[in-house]
């Protein structure tokens, strides 16, 4: 499996592209924006998208989804707590004064324990509602390691703020300590922005989840 992560779109959400060497199939995690970035990467690599998915609808996480549809036919895919969310894009855009992406259909399918396969790349879901209603996480396992893509639940010494539309901090601190802190301290985090991190380095030294 071929991981490349790349800051894509206005605020400089994390996008990472998930390659199978061997089908060349391809899953897309959070296409923020830049969709020629995206397109690029993807041709590079000459793999073909299988899944576009997310970890939640904020507008920096989706802005490019619609194009990587359109280009690829690959189903967009989200948790339908977060459907919400996304109907709310022209609010998102007026707010944070950026253009509004084009809209497309989402399947809101990526329930708790779900599993998304492109080849040998097997994914799962995790549901980690705080930062949004429909915040996940997705986790892949390989002989090098498993991988934590934990979008805006956990950050390198930080955690999703929770005071924007259906956040909730008691179910956030729930998500990081039932779902996330469960998982090995080897475990590498690819976060929605910044650089990644460890579970066993966040258990150690985020000042969010050292207290309490």
């Amino acid at each position: 499996m071929v991981i490349e992560t790349f800051p894509a779109g206005p605020l400089g959400c994390n996008c990472s592209i998930l390659v199978d060497p061997a089908s060349k199939s391809a899953i897309v995690i959070d296409p923020g924006g830049d969709f020629d970035l995206i397109r690029r990467k993807l041709e590079a690599a000459e793999a073909r998208v299988t899944a576009i998915i997310h970890t939640h609808t904020h507008i920096d996480h989706v802005g490019a989804t619609a194009e990587v549809q359109s280009w690829s036919g690959a189903p967009a895919r989200i948790h339908e707590d977060d459907r919400f969310l996304y109907e709310m894009l022209p609010v998102q855009a007026a707010l944070l004064g950026i253009p509004l992406p084009a809209i497309c259909d989402l399947d809101g399918d990526l329930a708790d324990g779900a599993a998304i396969t492109a080849g040998a790349i097997d994914l799962g879901v995790l549901h980690t509602p705080g930062h949004t209603p429909g915040s996940v996480c997705f986790l892949v396992k390989s002989a090098a390691g498993s991988v934590l893509f934990s979008g805006d639940t956990l950050f390198r010494r930080g955690i999703g703020r929770t005071d924007l539309w259906g956040g909730d901090p008691r179910a956030i601190k729930r998500s990081l300590k039932g779902k996330l802190l469960a998982l090995d301290d080897a475990t590498r985090v690819v976060a929605g922005h910044g650089p990644g991190t460890t579970i066993g380095e966040e258990r150690r030294a985020n000042p969010f989840l050292r207290n309490g």
